[in-house]
C-alpha cells in the first residue's frame, strides 16, 4: 500500500498548489505499474486533495466496460468493498470526464467514494460535476486500452481480470 507515501506527497503538495506547480512534479506522479505494462498519471491535488490521498495497490480492474472505463480500488474485488478509511466527502469541479481522466468511484451518495476509482477509455460527460477528478493518464493509454474488460458476478471478481502489481510516486523509485 502506498497510502502513507500519498499522505506525504499531500502535505508536500501543499506549498505547490499556490504556485500551481503539481504538474511538473515527481510528488505528484503515480506509477501503476499493471499486468499489462505501465501507465503514468499526473495526479491533481489542487483538484482533489483528499481523493489523491486515499489509493493504493495490489488490487485488481474489476469492472471493465468498452468504450466507457475501467474501475479498480475495491480491495474485495466485487464493486461493494472499500478501505477502512472513511469515506471522502465530493470534490467536484468542471474539469470534464474525457479519454484518460481518472475518476473516483461512488456510490449514489456524492459524499461515499473511498478507495474505488476509474480511468475513461472515451468522453463521459453525463459524469462531468458529479463525479470526482483527481488525475489525468499522461503516458499508458494504451496499457489501460489492453485490461481485460468484465465485471462482477454473483458477488465474485470477474474472471482473468487484471490488476495493479504496484503504485508508487514518481519521486519514490521502489
Amino acid at each position: 500500500m502506498i497510502r502513507r507515501t500519498f499522505l506525504a506527497a499531500l502535505a508536500a503538495t501543499g506549498l505547490m498548489l499556490a504556485t500551481g506547480a503539481y504538474a511538473a512534479s515527481p510528488d505528484n506522479t503515480l506509477i501503476l505499474e499493471t499486468s499489462k505494462g505501465k501507465v503514468t498519471i499526473e495526479l491533481r491535488p489542487d483538484l482533489a486533495p483528499k481523493h489523491v490521498a486515499q489509493i493504493k495497490d495490489g488490487i485488481i480492474f474489476h469492472r471493465v466496460i468498452e468504450g466507457f472505463m475501467a474501475q479498480t480500488g475495491d480491495p474485495t474485488g466485487t464493486g461493494m468493498g472499500g478501505s477502512d478509511l472513511p469515506d471522502i466527502p465530493a470534490e467536484f469541479s468542471k474539469t470534464h470526464f474525457g479519454r484518460g481522466i481518472v475518476g473516483m468511484a461512488r456510490a449514489q451518495d456524492p459524499n461515499s467514494a473511498n478507495s474505488q476509482f476509474f480511468i475513461m477509455f472515451a468522453d463521459g460527460s453525463f459524469l462531468d460535476g458529479q463525479y470526482t477528478v483527481w488525475g489525468q493518464v499522461t503516458d499508458g493509454m494504451d496499457v489501460v486500452d489492453k485490461i481485460n474488460r468484465g465485471e462482477p458476478h454473483g458477488g465474485e471478481p470477474p474472471a482473468n481480470a487484471d490488476k495493479i502489481v504496484k503504485a508508487r510516486l514518481a519521486s519514490n523509485p521502489n
